[in-house]
């Protein structure tokens, strides 16, 4: 591929000029990626730019090898991101990505691809890509795109500092409620409770649950308080709080919230 030689022609530029780690510098502080390639001097070509960008990559050169690859790293800290050939020997790469989709792995996945018409595009995306780069491609595009996915990923990985359910917000950093934008002033407890429900929604708390992660376990006062706070918070999230939405109750079990 002319397009490959060129670019590893283009490795004697300089490690400056490509930003190679330093040496000795742990392989642990870089993101680990897999590269899937049939293409020999296409898939050693992508491995030398990132690698020269301080990625530690792993490399094989067809579908199979890559799920066992990927299935075995699922037990440690698995990989960063997957740049994905279509065109692979055995399990194409579609058939790759549909899988790992279907097994919920979330791992970003960049497609490379000769295939360059807009049904193929958008097929790869469907079945699960989250980007798709056609070749023939600059080795520096390919990097950016690699750093932006996991910047993406990263960024969806991070809890959330706003909790949302329908109308409500809660604010975790300003210990803040809205509901349809608007503040709601709440107690202490009431605000306590619904953080509790809001990071377990659906889940089902009984009184004496509630009791003890919001009152705390040395609580020695009358459980009903813990209905007068859920009516309390009825009356200020809910639209008609005699047929609440949010704070549903789940009869001979307790409480239960979306």
């Amino acid at each position: 591929m002319p397009w490959a030689a060129d670019y590893s022609q283009s490795l004697s530029w300089g490690d400056d000029f490509w930003g190679r780690r330093a040496s000795g510098e742990n392989d642990a502080m870089h993101p680990s990626l897999l590269v899937v390639e049939d293409d020999e001097t296409i898939r050693e070509t992508i491995r030398d730019a990132l690698e020269l960008e301080g990625f530690v990559v792993t490399a094989c050169g067809n579908g199979r090898d890559a799920l066992q690859i990927i299935q075995a790293a699922a037990s440690g800290e698995g990989f960063a991101l997957v740049v994905l050939d279509l065109m692979l020997p055995g399990l194409g790469g579609l058939d790759l990505c549909r899988k790992l989709r279907q097994a919920n792995d979330t791992t970003p996945i960049l497609v490379v691809s000769a295939r360059d018409s807009e049904t193929d595009r958008v097929l790869g995306l469907e079945v699960g890509a989250d980007d798709y780069l056609v070749k023939p491609f600059g080795m520096r595009e390919l990097v950016a795109r690699c750093r932006a996915l996991m910047r993406r990923s990263a960024n969806q990985n991070t809890p959330s500092k706003v909790l949302q359910h329908a109308n409500l917000s809660l604010y975790l950093e300003e210990c803040r409620v809205t509901r349809d934008g608007l503040d709601v002033s709440l107690s202490p407890k009431e605000y306590r409770l619904l953080e509790l429900f809001m990071h377990n929604p659906r889940r089902v708390w009984s009184r004496d649950k509630l009791l003890e992660h919001v009152w705390g376990i040395d609580y020695i006062g009358d459980s009903k308080t813990v209905d007068v706070h859920i009516r309390w918070l009825r009356e200020k999230l809910e639209e008609n709080p005699s047929a609440p939405q949010h704070l549903l109750t789940v009869r001979g079990f307790g409480y239960r919230f979306g």
